[in-house]
């Protein structure tokens, strides 16, 4: 029986090598690892979130934006928002400042804020609580600025990803002082800094006010109500109608808006701030290197496209202004009759 078992000799049982062996072994080396492969992935992918039914997901770790370039008195200006409507992509560690321009209507805040939107850095929403609803309460006011800080306001000013200084144009009358107190903490909790932005003459303010009044009734460009243009022909038409000041409230009226002024700039002392002035910038363009500082963003030539609609003296824009003079003359409003800046 054991002689059966070994009829096959020993040189029966070696293979003689094939040529087409060392193909064949490689061929399964290599899908040996593919298979490795895969089931490396597979894990990891587990790990990282698995697989979803019907389709494959990836959590994506959040990167931490790390503050090493940056003063530690600068910190609490300096925010990293992450919107909720888009994706900053490479720019979500791009530090980002908040700002709110502070004024009064017909003070020069509209053409500042058409400057400021030049700079490729700066996005400036426009007058978000001229509608409202939006500062119908507190409430109300928190998020809608929440909105705008966390780049989710659009606006035809948004530059989103990559935007280094996000803000509004806030009228002192749109909200701002009845609810002072809790707008101060949000600012200086959020770390938001201040632009306040008025008028030293607030006689020319006033002839403003009337003028864009007399356009809003009666349109005189083409049925068209226009508070800001871009041509010397529609600033042409518009500068024709001379107001007529009331002279008996002109003295209370300059004063209620001095005093209005005043208490704003009191309320929101404790913020991080800079004070401007319209005449300022027209006399001294500089000032706008003043801002950018203050925004922290690289130092750009600003412009605009309006084009001023009151321009040479006073004298010239009011219909009753020998009235005007005599009532302002010998009281602390004297100054506003005199040509404060050369336009």
């Amino acid at each position: 029986m054991a002689d059966d078992l070994c009829l096959f000799s020993k040189d029966s049982l070696v293979l003689k090598p094939s040529k087409k062996s060392p193909l064949v072994l490689r061929m399964v080396v290599v899908i040996f690892a593919m298979v490795c492969g895969i089931y490396i992935c597979s894990l990891c992918l587990r790990q990282f979130g698995g697989l979803s039914t019907g389709s494959m997901s990836i959590q994506i770790v959040n990167r931490s934006c790390e503050l090493t370039d940056i003063e530690p008195s600068e910190r609490p200006y300096v925010h990293f928002p992450k919107p909720k409507t888009f994706s900053r992509d490479e720019c979500e560690c791009n530090p980002v400042r908040y700002f709110a321009i502070l004024s009064t209507q017909r003070s020069g805040s509209g053409w500042f804020e058409t400057l400021l939107n030049s700079h490729i850095n700066i996005s400036s929403n426009g007058e978000i609580f001229s509608v409202k609803v939006r500062r119908s309460n507190i409430s109300t006011i928190v998020e809608t600025l929440d909105k705008v800080y966390n780049l989710d306001m659009f606006t035809s000013a948004s530059k989103n990803e990559c935007t280094a200084a996000v803000g509004l144009k806030w009228m002192l009358n749109q909200g701002l002082m009845q609810h002072h107190e809790e707008i101060v903490e949000y600012f200086k909790t959020k770390g938001v800094s201040i632009i306040f932005l008025f008028r030293r003459n607030l006689l020319r303010r006033m002839v403003s006010i009337l003028a864009n009044s007399f356009d809003q009734n009666a349109k005189p460009l083409n049925g068209t109500h226009k508070s800001h243009v871009h041509s010397t022909d529609e600033a042409e038409i518009l500068a024709r109608y001379k107001p007529t000041i009331n002279t008996t409230l002109l003295i209370p009226n300059l004063k209620q808006v001095e005093d209005l002024v005043t208490k704003s700039i009191q309320y929101l002392n404790s913020t991080r701030h800079i004070i401007l002035y319209y005449e300022d910038i027209i006399n001294n363009p500089t000032k706008l290197d003043d801002v950018q500082n203050f925004l922290k963003v690289p130092k750009r030539e600003l412009h605009s496209r309006q084009v001023k609609i009151h321009k040479g003296s006073l004298s010239s824009q009011v219909e009753n202004w020998d009235d005007v003079e005599k009532t302002l003359k010998g009281t602390p409003y004297q100054s506003f009759l005199q040509q404060d800046y050369n336009m």
